[in-house]
Parts: C-alpha cells; sequence; structure tokens
C-alpha cells in the first residue's frame, strides 16, 4: 500500500461538477490517512504539482478529474527522475474518461478511490511526441491531428453539453464546417509513404471522445501504437464512416488505413493541429509542419481495475 499519496484535483472537470465528487469523498481519504490534496487553478498547474509530488517523496499521486487531468498528471510525472516516479491512480469524474475505461476503473467515484489507495499497480505504454522546435509531450491514450484535434477546439464551446453527445455534436460541426485534408509525407518502422488526411489518431488505448472506437484491437500495455486515418473523402462519406467508428468497424473501409508501429514520424504541408489526450497542443496561430512518435513500454506502473 502507498504510504504517502497526493490527490491532484480539477475542480472545474465535468462542467464543473468534480468539485461536489471530490467533496463527498473526504470521508475515504480521511479514513485512509496520509493523504494530501491539491486542486489545478490554471493550464498545466497539473503537471507542476505531479512533478512536485514525485520530487518530494509522495509514493502515489492520484488524478481526480478527466482525461486532461490525466494527461497533466502524466506529464509531470515522466518528468521526475525514474526512481522517484510515483504510482499512478485515476478517479474518473470528466467528460470521456477514456483512458480511466482503457486501464478498466470503475465509473463510481468512491470504488474508483477506494481502489487506486488499495490496489495493485502495473507497469503501461506511454506515447511521446517530439515536435520539429524540440518540445516533447507524453500521452497516454490517444493523440489526434487534424480534424480530432478540430472536434476537440470545437467542444470546449459547447458548455450546456457533456460526454459523448458533446463529442458527436463538436464531430458534426467539424464535417460541415471544417473539412480540409492536408497532404502528409509519413514514415513508420518499415514504411514510407506520402497521404492526402483528414483524420490522423495515434493510439495507446482503444477509444477517444467518450466512445468513439478509434482502435479497437490497442491496449494499454502491448508495446506498440496504434494508428487510424481516414484519407481524403466527401463530407457525405465522413458522415457514413462516423456511426463506424462508434463501433469499432470503420477498418473495414479502403478510405481509412490502420496499422501498428513504435515509431511514426509525419510532415505536412500546413500548420497542424494536435491535441493529446483532448488537451490542444497546437491550434490555431501555431506552425508545426513536422512532428514524431514512439511509444515507451511499461514506462508507468498504474493501479488498474
Amino acid at each position: 500500500m502507498p504510504r504517502k499519496v497526493k490527490i491532484i484535483l480539477n475542480p472545474m472537470a465535468d462542467m464543473g461538477n468534480a468539485w461536489r465528487v471530490a467533496r463527498d469523498l473526504r470521508s475515504i481519504t480521511e479514513q485512509h490517512g496520509g493523504v494530501d490534496w491539491s486542486g489545478t487553478v490554471y493550464p498545466g498547474h497539473g503537471i507542476e504539482l505531479a512533478k512536485q509530488a514525485g520530487e518530494l517523496g509522495y509514493d502515489m499521486v492520484i488524478a481526480m478529474g478527466g482525461d486532461g487531468t490525466v494527461h497533466e498528471v502524466i506529464n509531470g510525472i515522466m518528468r521526475t527522475s525514474e526512481d522517484k516516479r510515483p504510482v499512478l491512480g485515476v478517479v474518473p469524474v470528466g467528460s470521456g474518461n477514456d483512458f480511466a475505461h482503457g486501464i478498466n476503473v470503475s465509473k463510481i467515484s468512491t470504488e474508483a478511490l477506494l481502489h487506486a489507495l488499495d490496489g495493485e499497480a502495473s507497469a503501461v505504454d506511454l506515447g511521446l511526441m517530439t515536435d520539429g522546435h524540440g518540445r516533447k509531450e507524453y500521452f497516454d491514450n490517444t493523440l489526434g491531428i487534424g480534424f480530432g484535434a478540430v472536434v476537440t477546439i470545437r467542444s470546449h464551446r459547447l458548455p450546456l453539453l457533456r460526454g459523448f453527445i458533446m463529442y458527436l455534436t463538436s464531430v458534426i460541426q467539424t464535417i460541415i464546417l471544417d473539412h480540409n485534408p492536408m497532404s502528409m509525407q509519413i514514415e513508420t518502422d518499415d514504411q514510407k509513404w506520402e497521404q492526402s488526411v483528414i483524420y490522423l489518431v495515434l493510439c495507446n488505448g482503444p477509444r477517444e471522445g467518450g466512445g468513439f472506437l478509434i482502435a479497437p484491437e490497442a491496449k494499454i500495455d502491448d508495446g506498440i501504437l496504434h494508428y487510424a486515418m481516414i484519407t481524403n473523402v466527401s463530407r457525405l462519406m465522413m458522415l457514413r464512416i462516423v456511426p463506424e467508428v462508434m463501433k469499432g468497424t470503420h477498418g473495414r473501409f479502403k478510405q481509412v488505413r490502420m496499422g501498428t508501429c513504435k515509431n511514426f514520424t509525419l510532415s505536412a504541408d500546413r500548420p497542424l493541429y494536435i491535441h493529446a489526450d483532448g488537451e490542444i497542443f497546437t491550434g490555431p496561430g501555431t506552425d508545426l509542419r513536422k512532428v514524431s512518435f514512439e511509444v515507451l513500454p511499461k514506462a508507468l506502473k498504474v493501479v488498474r481495475g
């Protein structure tokens, strides 16, 4: 059992409802003992708090929030030296909670917290992105380029919607308003090609957006990255493919290319919009055109369900 635990809470997760959940969980942490709380107050704060927790000797950091909170906490943990990295626990109280789904954590907050505090940890893979300027960013679940990043940006503008319906609405808006394929030069472990692409996702876990099954075969500990891309298709064809993505059957279309790799590099003819685990890495006003990815097998210990 971890001796010293830090909970990092994003009180604004799930449209501001996370703090209410946290309030109801305080009695569990008080009974457990040795649990400290910190709340995030600005973008990137979770990275700082998790890194600090590792440096201060915490055995475990529990991310209490959505996929964005988990993303920040993981990036903070990975910025500490390997011998000081805390175990990760997750209490999912966000909109999508796709990483929590991938590690089979309960949707019930009390169950998730109790399991995080008392469960056994095992190692999972992470993805690592390095951009053309040398910046590095870890991702635990999925990283989307192009269409998926625009969907994420649009989802932040829908305050009255939550969960899967929020992402689905954003998908439909993006198909109608932002149908902009780009030319990419792509290289993986053993292939090199040029492609006109609308939608590209690198996957460590199987799903994103609260239920879009991008890479049905992906496992969080299989030692590889999965990728899925939709090539240059019409808006009508995109509308046809989207329901298949929900079921994970999109790979049967010739306009969809799927595969696995350990390394993936691309360059594009125009600026790349990128999200990592639902957190915007590059968007309007940036000019990143080259990026590479690699899998880091067994990089992080996590309490799984």
